[in-house]
């Protein structure tokens, strides 16, 4: 059954005593970042915790991690830090501890209305990388791109594929997103198109939020990855298909990509994930020895998109995907990206690459659910082959437990003209 807070929790409500997310936000007329976690619809302020010395532990006492603008520092502390802290808001927020509860003075200033502050990046992302790791998606661009016979390169099945993305463009929910222009395929016996993109597309994704890292020139045994992984935030990788399709031979993303990339405000630990373990698929061929895990494990979080065009009421549900169809684990991604001595840094960030399912309908972004616009999709009496001005994607994901959710909130974005 769920647990009980003294704040008020919507059944529904995505951030439960059993999630605890952590985030950085702004009060409504301050200019002052702080850590927080969410709680139902409010926000409890780190920094009031702090000062009011309930973090007390051998870990966080006299640590001021949460009198930082961004949640980098405490990262770099590791899992006992982060355990530590998760122990301690639960604790307090709990219905029968009185510590903040019977508190009204500390109350007041510690749990603010979620509607009432300004959600900002929860990290200071020194360096993003997107991997390409769901099988169904690799299949359906390979297939769409390259033909049916051999959809798939071979290389594939045997590491995780990933490009190193732009982090400077990566913006928080809510965040409005510019049409890229860029060059696209030419017609015959002409140059290729210049102008603003004419396919652009949402992606599906989640993203791990890196911890302690490693020291550059050492690897992080894929074993203790699940160490270096502080959390999951959705993630949509928008992309501009036609300035991608003729700019990735021979190096890959480059435009296509880089003009934004949006994530939920949320960052929810593995922790609060791990009673939504379950089995990553049975890998073929058997993986290196270094990315072959004692576990192997997914996270059964049931995903959503949502598209609404401008001057529309409603949304429309797009695609219905999870997590679990990941082929290649979290684990696997961040211990290959140190194979050969790589350093990751607290804060960086890890995107899955569009997350798909085996079914049409849990297809990861519209180049699949359109088939590179040979098929429109529905939207509650207009069709869409890639996104129009004025479309908002909106992403949601959540875990299903016994009469609570633990969910992620909300990524979301509208796409904008050229100025």
């Amino acid at each position: 059954m769920a647990m009980k807070s003294f704040v008020e929790v919507d059944a529904d409500s995505h951030f439960p005593l059993e999630n605890l997310p952590f985030g950085v936000f702004k009060p409504s007329g301050e200019e002052l970042p702080r850590p927080g976690v969410a709680i139902g619809n409010f926000v409890l302020d780190l920094s009031v915790i702090t000062s009011a010395g309930h973090f007390n532990g051998q870990n966080l006492n006299n640590s001021d991690c949460f009198l930082q603008p961004s949640l980098n520092k405490f990262l770099a502390m590791g899992r006992p830090a982060w355990k530590e802290a998760r122990s301690t808001v639960q604790k307090l927020l709990s219905a029968d501890e009185p510590t903040l509860r019977d508190n009204a003075s500390l109350r007041e200033k510690a749990i603010l209305p979620m509607n009432e502050v300004q959600m900002l990046l929860p990290t200071v992302i020194g360096d993003y990388t997107d991997f390409f790791s769901s099988l169904h998606h690799a299949k359906n661009c390979g297939t769409i791109f390259r033909g049916p016979e051999n959809p798939i390169v071979p290389q594939w099945f045997h590491l995780p594929i990933a490009y190193h993305g732009r982090a400077s463009s990566i913006v928080v929910s809510g965040t409005d997103i510019i049409r890229p222009r860029g060059q696209g395929h030419p017609a015959p016996n002409s140059p290729p198109y210049f102008g603003p993109s004419k396919k652009l597309d949402f992606e599906l994704e989640m993203a791990a939020v890196v911890g302690p890292g490693n020291k550059l020139g050492e690897s992080v045994d894929v074993n203790d990855a699940a160490d270096h992984i502080f959390g999951l935030v959705l993630m949509n990788d928008w992309s501009a298909r036609d300035i991608q399709a003729w700019e990735y031979v021979p190096l890959g993303p480059f435009l296509g990509k880089s003009f934004g990339t949006t994530i939920s405000p949320w960052i929810v630990t593995l922790d609060a994930l791990e009673p939504f373990a379950c089995d990553a698929p049975k890998q073929e061929p058997h993986p290196l020895p270094y990315l072959s895990e004692k576990t192997s494990k997914n996270y059964d979080i049931s995903l959503e998109v949502r598209i609404k065009p401008d001057g529309h009421k409603d949304s429309s549900v797009v695609t219905k995907s999870n997590f679990n169809h990941l082929y290649w684990t979290l684990t696997q991604q961040l211990a290959h990206h140190t194979i050969n001595g790589c350093n990751l840094r607290p804060g960086d960030l890890l995107g899955t690459g569009t997350i798909s399912g085996p079914e049409p309908e849990s297809y990861g972004c519209l180049l699949e659910l359109s088939w590179n616009g040979q098929k429109p999709v529905s939207l509650n009496g207009t069709t869409r082959k890639f996104l129009e001005d004025g479309d908002e994607v909106t992403i949601t994901g959540f875990c299903k437990g016994n009469g609570f959710k633990v969910g992620f909130g909300a990524c979301s974005g509208k796409v904008v003209p050229q100025l």
